[in-house]
């Protein structure tokens, strides 16, 4: 299996591939043209990034390819919609990172308490200033509003806790038995969650749902003085109502992640108005960037291109529909023969009807086998007549599955 690399992952991914038979060109300079020309010069069947973003030019460049893997847990970077549209599978490794992300929101709520990061500046700036730094609040009993409880929230939700923090979580699967399960108090919305918070800390996926889903109103709902933390998306959280929270409530942020944020291969941060704020305390996207989530991250994608390469079958796959357009089953039994399953899908193919999903189960012995085909309208009479002829059909039936 040819795979092609375009982003840096750990060392040991590309000798663990080639273990594994697969022919492996690794390059993490590519983009975008470059990227481009690279699809089409190795013509790879499975795509592995990490940031660098994939169009549909480069998906059309490689007439092999049928997998993309997304060394992390989001795929925004990704034309999901085009590569479902092409049959090419999109999958993900989710939760590889959470330890990693959690780590860094605990250390930013911390530093946004504690000011450390002030603190270190004007010590090596030659400054001693302990009662300019020695008023902080504490963590300790402090309400932290949690949206979205993944494992990377979950894992923030436990670190919270064992600073002794009061959580309220809220995220669209979350329930108030598994609310209850984790300790934590469930909000039946983010503006439940964020009112009266000390403190928030967002650990979404980036949609159109979640587009700026922290808002002006979620920022006003927390308390005077609050900290807000985003180690998730940037577009999450709307930047231009969080500066006028800071200006007008005494907010201060912790961001990791930036709405207009540089490239990979950027050096400067152009944003004056996120960088020159000094309640606003910015990293360079590193939730992720520790040397075991990227061990992790790195077993995981060797983990998807092993299972798929041996079975056909994708872990942890994205663009799969959740449920068919299938409204009826044909269930044929059948000898176990070359073209007999040929001759019933030819029939499908005059009559119209087209095949969603279908499986055949060998029997005992090879001589017989049972298809099951999920259908998108039903078979007529005669249709299934025209099937039931063939001597090599023991038995042919339609169920309507419509749901």
């Amino acid at each position: 299996m040819r795979i092609l690399i375009a982003d840096r992952l750990a060392s040991t991914v590309t000798p663990k591939l080639e273990a594994c038979g697969c022919a492996v060109t690794a390059d993490s300079s590519l983009q975008d043209d470059a990227l481009s020309t690279a699809m089409s010069l190795h013509d790879p069947q499975v795509l592995v990034v990490r940031s660098t973003k994939v169009r549909a030019e480069q998906i059309l460049a490689a007439p092999s390819l049928s997998l993309i893997i997304r060394a992390g847990a989001g795929v925004n970077t990704i034309d999901v919609p085009f590569a479902a549209g092409r049959g090419v599978y999109v999958a993900n490794c989710p939760g590889k990172n959470a330890v990693a992300v959690a780590e860094l929101t605990i250390g930013q709520l911390v530093n946004l308490d504690r000011r450390i990061a002030d603190n270190v500046a004007d010590l090596r700036a030659g400054v001693w200033a302990k009662k300019k730094y020695g008023a902080a609040r504490g963590l300790k009993g402090r309400t932290l509003a949690v949206l979205g409880c993944g494992q990377i929230g979950q894992a923030v939700i436990r670190r919270a806790q064992a600073f002794g923090m009061v959580v309220r979580a809220w995220s669209r699967s979350l329930t108030p038995d598994a609310a209850a399960a984790m300790g934590v108090a469930h909000a039946a919305t983010p503006l439940d969650a964020c009112r009266g918070a000390d403190a928030l800390t967002v650990h979404l996926a980036y949609s159109a749902q979640t587009h700026h889903i922290v808002s002006a109103q979620l920022l006003e709902a927390l308390s005077p003085g609050a900290y807000v933390v985003n180690t998730a998306r940037g577009g999450i959280v709307d930047e231009a109502a969080l500066t006028h929270a800071i200006a007008t409530r005494g907010i201060r942020a912790a961001l990791d992640v930036f709405e207009n944020e540089p490239g990979s291969s950027d050096s400067a941060f152009a944003d004056e108005a996120i960088r020159s704020n000094p309640a606003i305390y910015g990293t360079h996207h590193i939730g992720a960037s520790t040397a075991q989530a990227t061990e992790a991250v790195g077993d995981e994608i060797v983990r998807i291109v092993d299972h798929y390469q041996r079975t056909g079958d994708v872990l942890n796959c994205v663009n799969l529909a959740a449920q068919s357009a299938a409204d009826h089953l044909l269930v044929v039994r059948h000898a176990d023969r070359v073209g007999v399953l040929a001759a019933v899908l030819d029939t499908l193919r005059v009559a119209g009807i087209n095949v969603q999903e279908m499986e055949n189960i060998i029997f005992q012995g090879g001589q017989a086998a049972c298809a099951r085909i999920q259908l998108h309208g039903a078979p007529s009479a005669e249709t299934l007549q025209v099937i039931r002829d063939n001597d090599q059909i023991f038995a042919a039936s339609v169920v309507n599955i419509n749901r």
